[in-house]
């Protein structure tokens, strides 16, 4: 370290406490991580992301990434709403409950719409409207109520759950959290009761998970009155029936003496003369509207901005963000139908002269797709919980759940329709619809490999500022000598064998300490692979995404161990009916997540999987330079 000289003492402080890694120790402190890009549903330039003081942030998995456990947001499991809320939840949803059969969402898929009957009593129920305030014609919901209502939702039809989320989760969010008073009257009381969709228009062609592709633009008209806007969009969810559009948009902004381009967020009318084409043929979500949206110089009044001029990027985002609690709570719905029809069937079903219920293999299937199911609903309702207590900082447990349920409901859906054999493959079981729609929550709002890749990334970041604020206080070190021998010690105890991370002892009921005790060494060592990667990697660590993927996983694993772990603990010290069923998930989860963790951080490092990686990039390189396989064909 010779621009960071250790003071004599300081060496000496050293040598006391046996500090065998002072090497080590100084080639972290010089480690510089300059804020590596972050790549979201879409990636902008990190020296123009708003960057929070890293002392502030309660967010566990942000902290998890310095190896630091905080579970404060996380314990106790919150416990938002009354009795009477979740009544009233229920009598919102009772007509479609009581009315809704079976073979509907087949015949609506068959016919690529919804009926009148059915959109009339959706309307009646202010399901149009779920999180409007009242003043504005809503019902006023707070998070957890509406992710209630969507895990309803999601266990009938989930064309019908894709329809409401692309209208209120996403479409007309951005009203809600940055539309002025005037905007707010104008548009939320026809959207709420239904009168009017909106939808949401951010994807274009060069522009997926990476919405700095955006070519659509926007520029002032002369007497500067309106905004000209010209492009397009696709992939957009209710764009053919939709009159209210979020559209995204890149204008000129002028700062000082230069000009660039930034985007920009606009509530467009369909009566401006956007023009929508023909619905997609798609895989699944059939009884949905997905279409193209064309912008040909479209007049957008001035005063439907939707926050600041050049701040479309931020206000994207935190649509995205704010609305995805709702997905989980979608595929926690959809999983509890799954997990239904194949217990009945395993339940009735006999093979061999035996019931399939009987049969350890079904028994395993079922046992893990109860657990997915059990994580999902638990991070479902964990991250509305945190929101409606006003926590701010949850983007990377909105990332996280969006990532494990979509899955999650994948994975239970899939084994499913193997315990139902035959049958699961055939249309009139519904499993196979649900399948294929299932498909594109794994895509959609940001896919799910861009998703880890903004977990593990966005965590790296915030770890590397923890290492150059180490770095700034070594150019002081007799004045900033608490904060870098805290840090020495803790890397030196944990490099001896002396600590076991975090202890989550704390905040578990008695009999899950064990279980916990294993999710703190996950956290230790997270932090300690962390630390790794950006000693070895530097900034050049953006380009590594295999590694990421790895760190990002063992991320997912950890947080839903410890969301796991305070649900069931809350079950115990409540002794609910179904405490010792939590108790075993927490167990199952605990053992195996732990177990899945150290393979993937081990991953990081190990020599043959490091080769192992040169080699896939070797193959695909072949693979993608011939356009498709290259070996001989075994018959010649």
């Amino acid at each position: 370290m010779n621009s960071l000289k250790l003071s004599k003492s300081l060496r000496q402080i050293y040598r006391r406490n046996n500090w065998q890694n002072v090497n080590t120790f100084q080639t972290i402190i010089r480690c510089q991580s300059n804020s590596p890009k972050v790549a979201a549903d879409g990636a902008e330039s990190a020296a123009k992301r708003e960057r929070r003081p890293v002392e502030t942030t309660q967010s566990f998995v942000m902290n998890l990434f310095c190896g630091e456990g905080k579970v404060q947001q996380q314990f106790p499991y919150p416990q938002v709403l009354s009795p009477e809320d979740i009544q009233t939840v229920e009598m919102v949803t009772e007509p479609m409950v009581r009315t809704w059969k079976p073979e509907d969402a087949l015949r609506f898929e068959e016919n690529h719409a919804y009926d009148e009957k059915l959109w009339t009593m959706l309307k009646e129920m202010g399901s149009f409207g779920i999180q409007v305030p009242p003043e504005y014609g809503g019902i006023g919901f707070n998070n957890t109520q509406t992710g209630f209502l969507a895990e309803i939702t999601g266990r009938y039809d989930l064309s019908l759950a894709v329809t409401f989320a692309a209208h209120q989760s996403i479409g007309y969010k951005g009203i809600l959290l940055y539309g002025t008073d005037a905007q707010k009257q104008k548009w939320l009381p026809d959207l709420a009761a239904g009168n009017r969709i909106a939808c949401f228009c951010l994807t274009e062609p060069s522009a997926g998970s990476d919405a700095s592709g955006i070519q659509t633009k926007a520029v002032l008209s002369a007497d500067g009155k309106h905004y000209v806007l010209n492009g397009s969009k696709i992939f957009i969810t209710n764009g053919g029936i939709a009159e209210v559009f979020t559209v995204f948009a890149k204008t000129p902004v002028t700062v000082g003496s230069e000009t660039k381009d930034k985007v920009t967020a606009f509530v467009v009318e369909k009566g401006a003369g956007l023009t929508a084409g023909p619905p997609y043929k798609k895989m699944g979500i059939m009884a949905s509207n997905t279409t193209e949206v064309f912008f040909d110089n479209v007049m957008v009044p001035v005063e439907n901005v939707l926050g600041e001029v050049g701040g479309g990027f931020k206000v994207a985002m935190n649509i995205l963000n704010n609305g995805r609690f709702g997905m989980g709570g979608t595929l926690a719905g959809s999983m509890r139908t799954c997990i239904a029809k194949a217990t009945e069937h395993a339940n009735t079903r006999t093979q061999f002269g035996d019931k399939l219920s009987t049969f350890g293999d079904i028994q395993e299937k079922i046992a893990r797709m109860s657990l997915k199911h059990y994580v999902t609903e638990s991070m479902t309702y964990m991250l509305s919980g945190m929101m409606d207590k006003g926590y701010g900082d949850y983007q990377l447990e909105a990332a996280v759940s969006k990532v494990y349920s979509s899955d999650a409901a994948w994975y239970v859906c899939d084994e499913a329709i193997q315990i139902l054999g035959g049958m699961g493959y055939m249309r009139e079981t519904g499993l196979e619809k649900v399948l294929r729609d299932l498909r594109i929550f794994r895509i959609f709002e940001g896919t799910n490999d861009i998703m880890r890749l903004f977990v593990a990334l966005t965590g790296l970041q915030y770890a590397g500022g923890h290492l150059k604020e180490l770095q700034r206080a070594m150019n002081s070190p007799v004045a900033n000598l608490g904060v870098i021998l805290g840090a020495g010690t803790k890397r030196f105890a944990r490099t001896v064998g002396l600590s076991s991370g975090p202890s989550l002892s704390e905040y578990v009921a008695p009999e899950l300490r064990n279980n916990a005790a294993l999710i703190s060494k996950s956290i230790q060592d997270f932090g300690a692979s962390v630390e790794h990667l950006l000693i070895k990697y530097n900034k050049n660590i953006i380009h590594e995404q295999m590694l990421q993927r790895r760190l990002a996983d063992a991320a997912i694993d950890i947080y839903a161990s410890v969301v796991v772990l305070s649900r069931a603990s809350r079950a115990l010290e409540k002794n609910l009916s179904s405490a010792g069923l939590e108790r075993r998930f927490a167990t199952l989860q605990c053992n195996e997540a732990s177990v899945r963790i150290a393979t993937n951080l081990s991953q990081l490092r190990g020599t043959q999987d490091l080769k192992n990686y040169s080699t896939m990039k070797e193959i695909a390189a072949e693979v993608l330079n011939n356009g498709g396989v290259v070996q001989n064909h075994p018959l010649g």
